[in-house]
């Protein structure tokens, strides 16, 4: 079965590899805190299939309790190493069989293999406190290699503690008028893609919740992230498929033999 990649918003996707489906970073809401969903439909109740859920880091745009409460018992859920501790809210998962990792880390999952990479970003649930995780990416191997960033800024070990892929997840934007430290933006998410050097990439992390009450404060952060990506990887690399999807849009990209 070809691979196929399904984008449902903010850093959510499906990876279907080898039969297995897996989930990113799951956010199911209409409104996160002050946070709401202005583009695209909320995925429908299949989105929610999963075999195995992959979680970035601990900030609720990414761990988010009320959306991993609503897998199916049984489901896999892989979350960086001290997440339950950092996360209360997280004893109501004891549905799911819970795996926490660090960078470095491998796991089976049937076929695929599940590597843990390092991210450049902050990896507390909250500004303040003594609990700190390691904030993650994800190399899914199986018919193709695809790494789901999740949420990182440019670092200068990412060609080599990601290695060769065939597909890259890659935040471009964020949720609010301004990207602090830690973050990819559309123009270091093509310096990314040249170094990575995919076969294909797919602009996440952009375009789907955005602050109440600032709709018109820099909007052009809010709708531009995707295409200037697309502009942008033309120039710094010209050779990788970049597919700018729509919410629920799917892609079966071009794989290496």
């Amino acid at each position: 079965m070809p691979v196929e990649i399904t984008w449902w918003g903010h850093a959510t996707c499906a990876v279907t590899d080898s039969d297995v489906r897996v989930l990113t970073d799951p956010l199911f809401a209409r409104r996160l805190a002050h946070l709401r969903r202005r583009r695209g439909a909320l995925p429908p109740p299949e989105a929610r299939s999963a075999d195995v859920v992959l979680v970035s880091h601990l900030h609720a745009d990414h761990l988010h309790v009320p959306s991993l409460a609503r897998l199916a018992p049984g489901t896999r859920l892989i979350v960086p190493r001290g997440a339950p501790r950092a996360v209360p809210g997280m004893r109501r998962l004891a549905h799911l069989r819970l795996t926490e990792v660090a960078p470095g880390d491998v796991i089976r999952i049937g076929p695929l293999t599940l590597r843990a990479v390092p991210a450049l970003h902050d990896g507390r649930r909250l500004p303040v406190g003594p609990h700190r995780s390691p904030a993650l990416g994800y190399v899914i191997e199986g018919e193709a290699r695809t790494y789901f960033a999740g949420d990182t800024g440019l670092f200068d070990d990412m060609a080599r503690e990601v290695g060769p892929v065939d597909v890259a997840l890659l935040p471009v934007g964020g949720w609010g008028p301004y990207l602090g430290d830690g973050h990819l933006d559309a123009g270091r998410a093509a310096q990314a893609l040249a170094r990575l050097a995919p076969l294909s990439a797919v602009p996440v992390h952009y375009g789907t919740y955005w602050p109440v009450g600032l709709d018109a404060v820099r909007p052009h952060e809010f709708h531009a992230p995707g295409d200037d990506f697309v502009r942008f990887a033309a120039q710094r690399a010209p050779r990788v498929a970049v597919h700018r999807l729509g919410h629920g849009e799917s892609i079966r990209p071009e794989v290496a033999r």
